[in-house]
């Protein structure tokens, strides 16, 4: 898209709980998941990447550490051995045991709700043209049934949004951006992007006038402030991503 052609359909709510629940329950979990849609929640945000033998599963680090009890580079062990890791303990006792989740048992949730997932494509370092590739893959099979709610696939990573377009040129992806480097509208456009995602304070009046001049919609993250949420839906943006789903009705 180019000149002033104006972004196309857009089904994805506006409100959209991080990691889950943001930081009330342990992330990138399937008690996240719950936790969200009883705040009344939609959509979430996830991160992704792939075990040592190719499951697609959630987590946000490229170690174990800080969010369960194992250790090490989760990229290099195999689903059997993380699917038996506690990843709520280290949140609270009331999630101790929570496991790790695939994608998969993420799908089947979001589908049974009728909800929407954001699916951060969060690579092993070296590994993200490959993951971008098998994310993708598996989204797009895991929702082949319900095109209406295809997830919309996110990145920091160049590479990993170039595999994915790949796998599944079909589904939505965005650029994950934590600064507006010179050439970002390009990048975005030369991927096949449909949206920038931007830390909440990069958007003002001009940048949205940019995205939207290049076609792209406008998403911001992690908006935990209600004076910040406030200038962005004065902006107009399309999406807002928040760890304060105790704070924010998503039906406003």
């Amino acid at each position: 898209m180019s000149g002033r052609e104006q972004p196309g359909h857009w089904p994805y709510p506006r409100w959209v709980a991080h990691r889950g629940a943001g930081k009330l329950a342990p992330e990138n979990t399937l008690a996240a998941f719950r936790l969200g849609a009883s705040h009344g929640y939609r959509m979430y945000e996830c991160d992704a990447k792939l075990s040592a033998d190719g499951v697609v599963f959630l987590l946000h680090d490229a170690t174990l550490e800080r969010t369960t009890n194992g250790s090490g580079v989760a990229g290099e062990r195999p689903w059997g051995e993380l699917s038996q890791l506690d990843a709520g303990g280290w949140h609270s006792r009331a999630f101790a045991g929570e496991p790790l989740a695939t994608l998969e048992a993420v799908a089947r949730h979001c589908q049974a709700q009728g909800h929407w997932l954001n699916i951060e494509i969060k690579p092993t370092p070296g590994k993200e043209l490959a993951t971008g590739r098998a994310v993708a893959k598996a989204a797009a099979r895991l929702w082949a049934s319900d095109a209406e709610r295809a997830p919309f696939l996110t990145s920091f990573q160049p590479d990993a949004l170039q595999g994915a377009r790949e796998s599944a040129p079909h589904l939505p992806r965005g650029l994950l951006l934590d600064t507006l480097r010179e050439g970002w509208r390009n990048m975005a456009q030369s991927l096949g992007c449909v949206a920038a995602v931007c830390n909440h304070a990069l958007w003002d009046t001009s940048t949205v006038a940019q995205a939207r001049e290049s076609g792209l919609r406008t998403l911001a993250y992690t908006v935990n402030d209600e004076w910040a949420a406030q200038r962005l839906l004065d902006l107009g943006l399309d999406g807002i991503i928040t760890d304060r789903i105790d704070l924010f009705a998503p039906g406003r």
